[in-house]
């Protein structure tokens, strides 16, 4: 029996959003880690043009803010706890990011490649 002229037109609209469903359930997650007061690593390099789950561990015991202007992000992340943001798509380059409580020593770029 032939689809109802709705249902042929809608098909291909539902096969789309499952497919960016998929695609975004897919996104390269990349792990930084805090302790004693710095990124760990402190360079990150991901793929230009793609979104990215950056998973940010706090190893040390006390709060750190995630701050970075170029990513347009800022987030505190408490002691012993871990936060996910998602960055990007980034175009090529380099984005600096520092803690806002230990600016000195939590030091790091995001390098899109």
């Amino acid at each position: 029996m032939p689809l109802p002229p709705v249902l042929r037109l809608a098909a291909p609209l539902l096969c789309l959003s499952l497919a960016l469903g998929a695609a975004r359930a897919a996104d390269l997650e990349v792990t930084l880690v805090i302790k004693g007061h710095r990124f760990e690593p402190a360079e990150l390099k991901v793929p230009a043009g793609q979104r990215v789950r950056l998973l940010i561990h706090n190893q040390d015991a006390s709060a750190e803010e995630f701050e970075s202007h170029s990513l347009n992000r800022e987030k505190i992340i408490p002691g012993g706890a871990k936060v996910s943001l998602y960055i990007g798509p980034l175009k090529p380059g380099r984005y600096r990011f520092y803690g806002e409580y230990n600016e000195a020593t939590a030091q790091g770029v995001v390098i899109a490649e």
